[in-house]
């Protein structure tokens, strides 16, 4: 067990104006070049920097053009450090540990990885002494874990409980924090979805951060640490699992940490050269990188505070009004870093859509270091090097005996304007069906049915696995037909939020949006009509929008896809880890008394005459599998025929 160690922090509360609110300007790119993948990046001057909705290419293009001749004379060795360059520092980023203690032989190459770079770096940075870089003090070289450090299954490690879980536990904790106390820098961490998961140990997730925080000698969840002149690194750390509302594997910023890190970001400014590099488990809403529709998107659980529809895109607000934010790293979907859309520019070609407006921020998704964690067999970690002229994002891949590969490249122009570029093509290709997630552009192929339009047939033909289409509601609402499901968007970055209708209710099936409020709510004052109270619904429609309705059809019937109480239409189906777990039990217990007391030898008969009913809900499954429920959206036979007689 290490001594804990004095958090290094930097003071946050200093309160001053925001700076550059009203001008998002340009991330440019040089011309390409045989070398690298480049892309020209538009300027935006039009924006507020908190929507996207109102794109202005004509002025975006021009500037791009403008500005990429300067670019091209940019420092090209921008990860380069050198002890004379104040700004130099290295951050090897470790994404989900997942330790097993059982497995540890892939963290010991890992391990061994990292080391090597992190001795190199010293000796690049001119730190000779052991005792010039240690655990209290980060001097140019630091070490990032992106949390999720054990592994969410019994690992034999507690004889006394063969069912309990390890991560999340003191073991857990401690054998995570000798790890990373390993490699004799300074190391930070931020807890992911599964830090808070012992709970057969704690009774409470306030006592399960307090062990995650004392064993690795923090004093807050989150952390900021100044790695370099001007350059911080800042987490935030998830601090609910069984307080929450649904998933427990949605990672939760709670609200101090978002006061936090707000004014953080708003006392160091980009104008006075301050570059602040964010950690989180979990992508913020916009990010863009690659996700998981089959299990994050649809489970309610990709996004930073992802149920809670305002914190959730509050994130990406914040990375839009300060441009000192330069990078934001995440881990959480187990994917590899060779997909291109691992990385994500603040902005694209202006030939590929509309400006998604992202600040001055790269995006940049995290692998994992163990073979048994990954879910596409990449085994790889994160390199961060900076230098006063930029920084570069890196590969190191444990698979190829810790080989180093350049993977984007960001100079800066000035305070807040950067330029960059991919280092290498898109060696993943080949294999990327399976995690790509269509993601709408306004006004691509895909939209269909504009949303002044009273009547619209969204599909003309049986939805299958291959139909894309989507479209926004009157209320600003977005909807989508993707991989055989229909999604719901954020309006504002037209990220997938989650599922509304599943594949096997809307296979074969097509969908309809057609107007459904009375007339008299559209008030004439010189006719009588309804009162305006009469007609309101609560609901998050402004003003001038209509009421509609989702309807789902074929030629046995008519599905109507009601929204929620809040207005959102995607479904929020998955209960939290512990309400499932006692629901598991109830049935062990009826399991057992019915081996008892009904005519039955043996479990699996016994499991056959046990069925549990309760709420909106269908099993006790922790995926999103199906939105149909029996006498809601599929009506029983007894419902079909009292409806029979009802109407007769």
């Amino acid at each position: 067990m290490i001594a804990p160690r004095t958090c290094v922090l930097i003071s946050t509360w200093l309160a001053c104006a925001s700076h550059g609110e009203n001008s998002a300007h340009a991330f440019l790119q040089p011309p390409p070049s045989a070398a690298t993948t480049v892309r020209r990046f538009a300027a935006r001057t039009d924006v507020d920097g908190v929507d996207s909705d109102s794109t202005s290419t004509n002025g975006a293009t021009k500037t791009a053009t403008n500005g990429s001749n300067d670019a091209a004379s940019a420092p090209a060795k921008v990860g380069e450090v050198s002890p004379s360059d104040p700004f130099s520092f290295v951050v090897p980023i470790l994404g989900d540990l997942h330790i097993d203690p059982r497995k540890m032989e892939d963290y010991s190459v890992g391990r061994s990885h990292i080391l090597s770079i992190i001795k190199d770096a010293k000796s690049q940075l001119g730190i000779s002494k052991e005792g010039d870089n240690d655990d209290d003090d980060p001097k140019g070289v630091a070490l990032v874990s992106l949390g999720d450090l054990g592994e969410s299954k019994n690992c034999d490690h507690n004889p006394d409980n063969p069912f309990e879980l390890f991560a999340g536990t003191s073991q857990c904790h401690e054998t995570a924090a000798e790890f990373l106390g390993s490699f004799g820098v300074h190391y930070d961490v931020i807890g992911g979805n599964h830090d808070l998961e012992g709970i057969d140990e704690f009774d409470s997730d306030a006592k399960n951060l307090r062990k995650f925080l004392s064993a690795h000698g923090k004093e807050t969840p989150q952390f900021c640490t100044q790695v370099a002149e001007k350059t911080l690194l800042v987490g935030l750390c998830s601090t609910i699992f069984r307080e929450a509302k649904y998933t427990s594997h949605e990672v939760i910023i709670d609200d101090a940490q978002i006061v936090w890190f707000e004014q953080l970001v708003k006392s160091k400014p980009a104008d006075e050269g301050w570059r602040i590099f964010v950690f989180s488990h979990a992508p913020p809403n916009g990010s863009g990188i690659r996700i998981i529709q089959e299990n994050h998107v649809v489970n309610g659980c990709c996004w930073l505070n992802h149920s809670d529809e305002k914190n959730c895109r509050k994130f990406i607000e914040i990375v839009r009004l300060n441009r000192c934010i330069k990078g934001w790293f995440s881990g959480h979907f187990h994917l590899g870093q060779d997909y291109q859309d691992s990385i994500t520019f603040p902005t694209i070609d202006p030939s590929e859509g509309p400006y998604p407006n992202r600040g001055s921020c790269v995006f940049a998704q995290t692998s994992v270091m163990r073979a048994g964690t990954s879910r596409d067999g990449r085994q790889q970690s994160r390199l961060l090097r900076g230098t006063q002229n930029g920084f570069e994002i890196c590969t190191i891949d444990h698979k190829k005996e810790g080989a180093i590969r350049v993977d984007a490249t960001v100079t800066y122009r000035d305070d807040s304007h950067e330029v960059g570029v991919y280092a290498h093509e898109d060696e993943a290709y080949d294999h990327d069906n399976y995690f790509k997630v269509y993601q709408p552009q306004f006004d691509d192929h895909g939209y269909v049915c504009a949303d002044e339009e009273e009547l619209c047939l969204l599909t003309p033909d049986p939805i299958t696995e291959e139909t894309c289409a989507w479209w926004k509601l009157s209320c600003g609402r977005v909807l989508g037909v993707v991989n055989g499901m229909m999604l719901e968007f954020d309006k504002s970055t037209l990220a997938p939020l989650g599922l509304v209708v599943s594949g096997d209710e809307l296979f074969g099936k097509q969908v309809a949006i057609v107007d459904s409020g009375l007339e008299e709510c559209l008030i004439n004052f010189e006719e009588d009509g309804m009162d305006g109270a009469d007609c309101a619904d609560g609901n998050d429609t402004t003003d001038d929008s209509r009421e509609q309705a989702v309807l789902v059809y074929d030629d046995d019937g008519v599905a109507v896809i009601q929204p929620n109480a809040d207005g959102s239409y995607w479904r929020k189906i998955v209960r939290n880890k512990i309400a499932r777990m006692k629901e598991r039990r109830r049935e062990k217990a009826a399991i057992e008394f019915a081996q008892m007391f009904l005519p039955v030898r043996s479990e699996d008969e016994a499991k056959e005459k046990i069925v549990s009913t309760w709420g909106p809900y269908k099993s006790t499954s922790g995926v999103a599998k199906s939105t149909g429920i029996e006498g809601v959206t599929k009506k029983t036979e007894e419902e079909k025929k009292e409806l029979k007689v009802y109407t007769s």
